[in-house]
C-alpha cells in the first residue's frame, strides 16, 4: 500500500497540477491543515531534482501567504476560531506566558518554531491573537519557511539519487519516521507548552 502511494505521489510530479497541489497544501498547512507540505515536496523533488529550488520557492511563498490567513484567524477570529485551535494544542494555560515571550522575542519565536515539526499554524494564529507587528511577522515567516524548505531542497538536490534509493528501499521506515516527526510536533505543543 505504501509503495503504491509513493509511486502515485512520484507520478504526480509530472502532472500539470502538481505545483498547484503543493502550493495549496503549503498554504492551508500554515493556518488549519495538520499535514506538513514536506510529505508532497520531498517526492516531487525526488521525481525531478532540477525543480528542487523552484518547488521550495512555491512552498515558501504559499506557506507565507497561508500564514497571513492564520494571522487573520488569530487577529479577527480569536473568539470564534483562534482560541479553539490554541486550546486544542493545550496552550491556553500558558497563553499569557506565551504572550510575554512573544512581546520580548516574537520574531525569533516565529523563525525558530517555523523551522521545526511544531505545527506552524500555532505560530501564525498566536501572532495574530497577540497582534504582533504584521511586517515583522511577514519577514520572520519568510526567513523561517525559506530556511526550512530550501534546506530540504538543497539536500535533495545534492544527494537526491542516494536519498531516493534509500527511501525506496526503506519506504516503511521513512514513512514511519516522517509520521513520528509530525506526531512529535503535536505532542511537544500539547504537553510541553512550546
Amino acid at each position: 500500500m505504501l509503495r503504491s502511494l509513493y509511486d502515485r505521489t512520484l507520478a504526480l510530479a509530472g502532472h500539470r497540477h502538481a505545483v498547484w497541489a503543493l502550493a495549496g497544501i503549503s498554504f492551508i498547512e500554515s493556518s488549519v491543515f495538520p499535514i506538513p507540505p514536506d510529505l508532497l515536496l520531498i517526492p516531487l523533488i525526488l521525481a525531478d531534482r532540477r525543480r528542487a529550488f523552484f518547488l521550495a520557492t512555491v512552498c515558501t511563498v504559499a506557506s507565507v501567504l497561508g500564514g497571513f490567513l492564520g494571522y487573520a484567524i488569530g487577529y479577527y477570529f480569536w473568539d470564534t476560531i483562534g482560541h479553539r485551535v490554541i486550546e486544542a494544542y493545550g496552550l491556553m494555560g500558558k497563553y499569557m506566558e506565551f504572550k510575554q515571550g512573544f512581546d520580548e522575542k516574537g520574531a525569533w519565536i516565529i523563525i525558530l518554531k517555523g523551522m521545526t515539526p511544531i505545527p506552524y499554524k500555532l505560530v501564525t494564529i498566536a501572532s495574530g491573537a497577540f497582534q504582533f507587528d504584521l511586517a515583522t511577522f511577514a519577514g520572520a515567516s519568510l526567513i523561517s519557511r525559506a530556511l526550512r524548505f530550501f534546506l530540504v531542497a538543497a539536500l535533495l538536490w545534492k544527494f537526491g539519487e542516494p536519498i531516493r534509493t534509500f527511501v525506496e528501499k526503506r519506504l516503511t521506515l521513512v514513512t514511519t519516521v516522517a509520521l513520528l516527526l509530525v506526531i512529535s510536533g503535536f505532542i511537544l505543543v500539547k504537553y510541553l507548552h512550546l
